[in-house]
């Protein structure tokens, strides 16, 4: 399963960054696209600014993707990002606690 994902990095809630994993938000057009992958949580990589990172990528409900880039430290608001989705790595789900939600994304982070 290979999926290529392109857009533009727009500013998200600032909730990773808060839990200490910032990610990159894509705005997309997703009329465009013949096939999506589903909602979960997605090993990958990304490439911005000509530089690929490995990458942890969520699908999430109401067309949210977002991918936290293992070792970019940068902005990068309004640049062009492609993500390309690699593995499968678990379903997407709400947490009722954050640190819950801090401990699973360590562990896919692990798996990225």
């Amino acid at each position: 399963m290979l999926y290529n994902i392109s857009g533009k990095v727009i500013k998200g809630d600032g909730y990773g960054r808060k839990i200490g994993f910032p990610t990159v938000n894509l705005a997309r057009d997703f009329s465009k696209e013949k096939e999506f992958p589903p909602d979960g949580v997605y090993a990958g990589t990304a490439l911005l600014d000509s530089v690929e990172y490995r990458a942890g990528i969520v699908i999430g409900p109401l067309d949210k993707v977002e991918a936290h880039l293992i070792g970019y430290a940068g902005d990068a608001y309004g640049k062009e990002v492609t993500l390309q989705i690699k593995k499968f790595i678990r379903d997407y789900k709400k947490f009722n606690t954050e640190q819950e939600l801090i401990i699973q994304i360590k562990k896919d982070m692990e798996l990225c």
